[in-house]
């Protein structure tokens, strides 16, 4: 099963790519929070430091995270399941003006 990952701003600076594939056992569930955890044991600190809160272990309030264009919030927040060939998004506040 492959997921793919897009990095914004940020985040795409800390892992130097725009999107990452990757690939997990067919069978496994495979949740937001597990792409989270495995991407944050790739990347180590940097990415932890940007994307989790160091206090309550949770991703921090201000990312945003799309699965194929909609967003976690109005699904199941990180328990959100994906599926193989699933685009996830994790996006940085957005300021207007």
């Amino acid at each position: 099963m492959e997921v793919k990952v897009r990095f914004f701003t940020n985040l795409r600076e800390i892992v130097n790519k725009r999107e990452e594939t990757l690939t997990f056992a067919s069978g496994d569930k495979v949740t937001v929070d597990l792409v989270l955890r495995t991407l944050a044991q790739k990347y180590g600190k940097p990415f932890m430091e940007y994307v989790y809160n160091g206090k309550t272990g949770q991703p921090k309030n201000f990312l945003q995270f799309l699965v194929n264009g909609t967003s976690t919030s109005t699904l199941n927040g990180l328990e959100t399941e994906l599926r193989d060939g699933d685009v996830l998004a994790i996006l940085p506040p957005v300021g207007g003006g």
